[in-house]
């Protein structure tokens, strides 16, 4: 069982840069694949970028690359999103979420939300003047 928390989010304004923490519970935490997946208001959610268990491996959509990096730190099971450049199109309720498919993999990241096991309650971003 685990048991992701995310404290972070808020309000930005555009071009500005917020970094969103998501702390998991349980001593497991190097085992799972993580990602940030984000809903906007009428849209599916879809996942933003995705790590590997170890070696931190990572995959991004295409429409914050460059602009978003995914980070995770086993020793602290926290899994960090830090945004910068935001646009108001990245206005939305975030999500993070875990993924055992294959335990401990250092290639395995997944964008696929069926895959994912255990989800944050979400924080909300808001990118607006």
């Amino acid at each position: 069982q685990v048991q992701l928390v995310e404290p972070g989010g808020g309000l930005v304004q555009p071009g500005g840069s917020l970094r969103l923490p998501c702390a998991a519970s349980g001593r497991t935490f190097s085992g799972y694949a993580m990602g940030w997946s984000r809903q906007a208001p009428g849209k599916e959610r879809g996942f933003v970028p995705t790590i590997t268990a170890v070696g931190g491996n990572t995959d991004y959509a295409d429409s914050v690359k460059g602009r978003f990096t995914i980070s995770r730190d086993n020793a602290k099971n926290t899994v960090y999103l830090q945004m910068n450049s935001l646009k108001p199109e990245d206005t939305a309720v975030y999500y993070c979420a875990a993924d055992r498919t294959l335990a401990s993999s250092r290639y395995y990241y997944s964008r696929n939300g069926a895959t994912y096991t255990y989800w944050g309650q979400g924080t909300q971003v808001t990118v607006s003047s």
